[in-house]
């Protein structure tokens, strides 16, 4: 992207930062549900749980905050070359003069 599209995505990138943390959220309380029986994630602090509990929770925890970061940050800058900047043609495709 060039300087003024770029500048101009900061907006849509921190919005769509914002709703991929809270899908992420959501996803990853569903899993925990899932996976432990238990509606809340184990604190780093509490001595309630065993440190293999809160270690697996906060890299499970890690894991699916990095997927759907990765993947709302990749689509949101798709969407935004779709509606704003020429159309890219594919890596694959030969260029002849």
């Amino acid at each position: 992207m060039t300087g003024p599209l770029k500048i101009a995505y900061k907006p849509v990138g921190l919005l769509s930062g914002v709703v991929g943390g809270i899908l992420a959220s959501q996803v990853f309380a569903l899993i925990w549900k899932q996976v432990s029986d238990e509606d809340e994630t184990p604190a780093p602090l509490s001595e309630d749980y065993s440190t293999r509990e809160v270690l697996f929770a906060a890299a499970l925890q890690g894991a699916v905050f990095g997927l759907i970061k990765a993947a709302v940050d990749r689509y949101g800058m798709k969407w935004f070359r779709r509606f704003m900047d020429k159309p890219r043609p594919p890596s694959s495709a030969v260029v002849t003069p």
